[in-house]
């Protein structure tokens, strides 16, 4: 990679420019070269080499991807993992019962042997970074197709990969950044017996709930508490009863000392995805197409999963993790329109892009090559925005919303060899396992009332938003035949399906035949929203290669045009840096917030008729004792506190660290003001919501009791 002059990148000002030491997620590979000198003088004490190093531990080796879209950090010579409690959600929801509600009452291991084995559940550590663009643009030419271009690469990609992890424990990912102009290779190590240690209830954990949600003031106790284990030579294995917990290879020391505004805070992590970068057509397609129906037809769904899971506790506990994924982004759509639209973005976008123009039109040359970048975006939102109702509803309406369609895929393989003039038993055997696996998965989150309300409402959602000629043709045959009861035709299929009974489906399973199928109701819906999806796709395809082709031009333009300034890659699921420090704002006229928030502001929303704000009886008592221990201050107990470290999701359990590398909090949310993150950083409003590490470790230590953990970690005054 060429070298870059230290200054950032204002994407979105035209006219001035500004270096900002909170804006952007750094590339740790290229923290010595690009930001550690403003790291030194923001209050960083480590070396570049301490951060970031393959030839001896350093912090990177301390911080995991958590499962599959969140962060977590070691923070014991015993493989302890801290993370978020929304994080640990699914795994705390799936080994709860009405009988062992964790998510109401919590769990608190007290030695190894209770620690709770949870199967699918994997922590992947980094082991090195590699910039592999010439490696991966080998052999691709300017006048190749999209088509020919994405093939060649993907064949470049995969020898990369495999010479990389040959004779290796090793997984390998080849990442593109810059929309296709540089890619880096990333070696993982990935542990696949993490175990559940400990979680606080959901009334500390999701203290504020749905209401509070991306909101500050905040005073949610958002952590949970997990383990690696490793087979006897520290190394990944499969769960096993006599695997250990790991030797840590690095973990985090713990500070309780003090928070001030002004003081440096880093966070490493995993963000998920921004697009910094994006035009104005994105914008336009985000505030207009997309978010707006996402909204909608959550709504809808959150509304029927609330109704049923207030009514009967066993439905709570079973759709705990479904509700609490949808209401999460249902609430940041909705705040990321009124973002967009308050700060103006589109049209920052628009003026960026007339600046674009005219630097082209400057030189003959560079006019050549980058002046059909904005024609081909436009012109692919064209046919995007076209059959944006047809993608999204079939995505969120039928995928995500009518269970029993989702799970019946899981067949389609079986369906296929039995098919088959002579089907080969070994393949039938297989494949029934697998459908057996998603089967005993399925079930147990499932409850068939919840779904026939939900499947009825869905399939009305679709027949009335998706334009006619969009849809399967079945859909408008079962609307006359039913004469648009959408939820007689629902009774009528789960009165004979197969896919809303495990006893039934157990059945099948046990002797599976090509006819149950194809005389199951459920079956020939899902066939036919799978085929109208396929032809949707082909009618898409061709944009969106072709909307890659353009932002790829657009950015590597935009590179050239501001050839002195530092860009900083999009958010990707990859490991980045952001660094910025502790820090109030103001988000309107007159009303100006606090970094911090106390025990006090949660004891003042206690609302017992409100199960988002209720309060456990044993908090309510260490309060009204001021029973703090080492981790009060000045005789309150700090809650949360406010950075303006820039972080997306992924970043959730992120470890917020000081100038020492010492732990402080735990990042799990942005602020309502500042939702149009993903699109564009907000340096005035933008902030991160941080659980503070001394309100971790007084839950721990005061309300569950846990001294056993506490003897784990290395705790600094």
């Amino acid at each position: 990679m060429k070298k870059i002059t230290l200054v950032f990148f204002a994407l979105l000002s035209a006219i001035t420019f500004q270096s900002r030491a909170d804006e952007g997620m750094w590339l740790p590979l290229f923290i010595q070269r690009l930001n550690y000198v403003d790291m030194q003088k923001e209050g960083l004490h480590l070396t570049a080499d301490e951060i970031y190093s393959i030839n001896h531990s350093s912090l990177k080796d301390a911080i995991i991807m958590f499962g599959g879209g969140c962060t977590g950090e070691i923070v014991s010579p015993n493989g302890l993992i801290f993370t978020n409690h929304h994080c640990g959600y699914g795994s705390i929801q799936s080994h709860s019962t009405v009988d062992h509600d964790y998510l109401s009452n919590g769990f608190w291991a007290t030695r190894y042997e209770e620690e709770l084995p949870t199967p699918g559940l994997t922590a992947r550590f980094l082991v090195s970074i590699q910039d592999v663009t010439a490696a991966a643009l080998a052999g691709v030419k300017d006048n190749m197709t999209d088509s020919e271009r994405i093939g060649k690469i993907k064949d470049n990609t995969k020898k990369i990969e495999f010479s990389n992890t040959k004779g290796t424990q090793y997984d390998a990912r080849t990442v593109s950044f810059f929309n296709g102009n540089e890619y880096y290779l990333f070696l993982y190590e990935i542990y696949k017996d993490v175990r559940l240690v400990g979680a606080p209830p959901s009334s500390i954990g999701k203290f504020g709930a749905d209401t509070d949600n991306w909101m500050w003031p905040r005073h949610t106790g958002d952590f949970s508490v997990f383990r690696v284990y490793t087979n006897r030579e520290n190394k990944p294995a499969e769960y096993a009863a006599d695997n250990i917990p790991m030797q840590s290879k690095q973990f985090l020391p713990v500070s309780i000392k003090e928070k001030k505004i002004g003081d440096f805070e880093m966070i490493m992590g995993y963000p998920g995805s921004t697009d910094r970068y994006a035009t104005s057509y994105t914008i336009k397609w985000a505030l207009e197409k997309n978010n707006p129906m996402v909204v909608k037809i959550r709504t809808k769904k959150l509304d029927i999963l609330r109704a049923d899971m207030a009514a009967d506790a066993e439905v709570r506990i079973k759709y705990a993790s479904k509700y609490a994924g949808s209401a999460n982004y249902w609430k940041f759509f909705i705040g990321q329109n009124k973002g967009l639209k308050r700060l103006g973005v589109f049209d920052r976008k628009r003026e960026l892009e007339e600046q674009f123009v005219k630097w082209l039109n400057g030189e003959k040359e560079r006019s050549i090559k980058y002046r059909d970048a904005l024609y081909y975006i436009s012109s692919a939102y064209e046919t995007i925005n076209k059959y944006e109702a047809a993608v999204r509803y079939n995505s969120e309406a039928i995928v995500r919303g009518c269970e029993i369609i989702a799970f019946s895929r899981n067949f389609n393989k079986l369906a296929d060899e039995l098919a088959k003039p002579e089907p080969n038993p070994q393949l039938v055997k297989t494949y029934t396992g697998q459908a057996s696996e998603a089967s005993e998965q399925y079930f147990k989150n499932y409850n068939e009332a919840t779904d026939i309300k939900m499947f009825a409402a869905m399939l009305q959602l679709y027949y009335d938003d998706v334009p006619k000629q969009m849809q399967p043709a079945f859909l408008e045959t079962i609307h006359k035949k039913y004469k648009g009861n959408f939820e007689a035709y629902a009774n009528k299929v789960f009165s004979k399906t197969i896919f809303s009974d495990k006893t039934k489906v157990d059945l099948f399973l046990s002797n599976p035949q090509l006819k149950t199928l194809q005389k199951d109701p459920a079956w020939p819906l899902q066939k036919a929203f799978a085929a109208n999806s396929a032809i949707i796709d082909s009618l898409v395809k061709p944009s969106n290669e072709l909307l890659a082709k353009g932002r790829r031009l657009f950015v590597k333009g935009l590179r050239e045009m501001q050839s002195d300034k530092s860009f900083y890659p999009d958010a990707n699921s990859t490991m980045r840096v952001t660094y910025g420090k502790v820090l109030d704002y103001s988000p309107a006229d007159a009303v100006d917030f606090n970094y911090v928030t106390t025990l006090d502001g949660l004891m003042a929303k206690e609302d017992p008729s409100n199960w988002e704000f209720v309060v456990p009886e044993k908090l309510k008592q260490l309060y009204k004792d001021k029973d703090y221990g080492r981790y009060g201050e000045n005789g309150k107990m700090v809650v949360a506190f406010l950075t303006n470290n820039d972080i997306t999701g992924g970043n959730s359990g992120s470890p917020v660290l000081n100038g020492n590398g010492e732990l402080t909090g735990l990042a799990f949310d942005g602020n309502w003001e500042a939702m149009s993150g993903n699109y564009a950083f907000e340096p005035q409003l933008q902030r991160t919501i941080c659980v503070d590490i001394r309100y971790v470790l007084f839950i721990i230590e005061k309300y569950a009791g846990a001294t056993n953990l506490i003897k784990e970690l290395d705790i600094r005054n």
